[in-house]
């Protein structure tokens, strides 16, 4: 199994393992997520003001998936951490958001699905 790291509310870096092949994987234009069966990974981009981090399912509060005209996202709402508002605009960014074009539609609702089925239920370590 493999650890990743995950930014505590304090600053530090603990975390949870997961999984060595994830269940889901979509790469998206500000990143890649992996969904694992205990935890998310999220691969930020080289350009993304970003890090890459990690949350457990346990910490993840729910996901919405936005399908939109051009940009669509996956935003995931992690306890602890503000998520950025839509405005009418303009998508959320911020560090548990993912924005991706019409062909990578499906594989973010598979992901979202995915997530929305495991959130809660794996014990954080």
């Amino acid at each position: 199994m493999a650890e990743f790291p995950r930014d505590g509310e304090d600053g530090t870096a603990d975390s949870f393992a997961a999984e060595a092949d994830p269940v889901v994987t979509c790469e998206f234009q500000d990143g890649t997520l992996h969904v694992y069966e205990r935890g998310i990974r999220i691969e930020r981009s080289s350009r993304s003001k970003f890090a890459d981090k990690g949350v457990p399912m346990a910490d993840i509060e729910g996901v919405t998936y936005s399908r939109r005209l051009v940009i669509s996202y996956l935003q995931i709402r992690q306890t602890g951490v503000d998520a950025d508002e839509e405005s009418l605009l303009s998508t959320p960014v911020d560090e548990n958001t993912l924005h991706f074009g019409r062909g990578k539609r499906g594989c973010a609702k598979r992901a979202a699905e995915t997530i929305r089925s495991r959130m809660g239920s794996a014990p954080s370590r």
